[in-house]
């Protein structure tokens, strides 16, 4: 019995070692094959990015809520004034401070250690960790996110459909990037 129990654990962590998962939330499949997550349309509900008491060591693309000066941060090239990479640091996306309640993140903090969509392990650190070379995430779509989501936490990210933007909120403040 013990023997064919270690074949079926050998057998299933072979098996998902080899899967490139494609993640679908709110809904039965994801929009594409371009693509490893997916959230429903229509929702009111957006991406808490996780909130950082100092910056951690990153690679490009990583967001976080810097909870010491509350700002939404994304961590990519610096440009020059003739749009030329100068360096690589932490990038505000929000200009003006903004507020969150610490208990969210506490609460959250010892529920949940990270997920990794898209492999069975990875290099980097994070509370959810998207782990692909030809894949990509949709952000929640949502219309009119400052009027339709009631209760935003500060940290929500989605994409706007009606201005084809992409929001994240301060805590106080929508703000607002063209993407399109």
């Amino acid at each position: 019995m013990m023997m064919k129990n270690s074949i079926f654990i050998l057998c299933l962590a072979l098996f998902s070692a080899g899967v490139q998962a494609q993640v679908a939330i709110g809904k039965s499949d994801v929009n594409g094959s371009a693509t490893i997550l997916d959230f429903a349309e229509g929702t009111t509900s957006g991406i808490i990015l996780p909130r950082v008491e100092s910056l951690p060591p990153s690679v490009g693309g990583t967001f976080v809520y810097d909870a010491t000066d509350l700002k939404v941060k994304v961590y990519g090239k610096v440009l020059d004034e003739n749009g030329n990479p100068v360096s690589t640091s932490w990038i505000a996306l929000t200009d003006t401070q903004g507020e969150f309640d610490s208990a969210i993140q506490d609460d959250f903090d010892e529920k949940h250690e990270g997920s990794i969509i898209g492999a069975s392990n990875s290099s980097k650190e994070g509370v959810l960790v998207l782990e692909s070379s030809n894949k990509a995430m949709i952000l929640p779509k949502i219309a009119n996110p400052e009027v339709n989501v009631k209760s935003p936490e500060a940290g929500m990210m989605c994409y706007d459909t009606v201005t084809k933007n992409l929001l994240v909120y301060n805590g106080k403040e929508w703000y607002s990037w063209s993407i399109d």
